[in-house]
């Protein structure tokens, strides 16, 4: 899977979010969930960058055989994709919607990175020479 196509739409995304919260959303909420809005977008630009640093991992993986590291390398990926939309996704939706209950989902999206970022480890452990 090739992780850089996702990382510009979510990269895009971002950059669109963030803007709205800066310009169109302090209108309309108080400054806690400006800064709950904030830590949303933050969090989703980390990782459209570790999504790219992943997919130049998997690149370097086939270059050089470390056929080991490319599962591992994958579920980073995917768990960074999965996190973004939870963690971040969550606090968009609970400044969005009022509904604080969806704040139950954000430790999910919090876990998915932290298994990204393990995965990421293992891969490069891997291809260490």
């Amino acid at each position: 899977m090739r992780f850089t196509p996702w990382a510009a739409l979510l990269g895009f995304i971002g950059v669109a979010l963030g803007a709205f919260g800066a310009h169109a959303l302090k209108k309309h909420v108080d400054v806690n969930d400006l800064a709950v809005w904030a830590t949303a977008v933050k969090y989703q630009f980390v990782h459209v960058l570790a999504l790219i640093g992943v997919d130049t991992a998997l690149w370097i993986a086939r270059d050089l055989g470390h056929d080991g590291a490319k599962a591992p390398l994958g579920v980073a990926g995917v768990a960074f994709i999965v996190g973004i939309v939870l963690f971040s996704g969550s606090l968009y939706a609970l400044v969005g919607t009022g509904f604080r209950k969806l704040g139950m989902v954000t430790p999910l999206g919090g876990l998915s990175f932290l298994i990204g970022w393990a995965a990421l480890g293992w891969a490069t452990w891997k291809m260490r020479a």
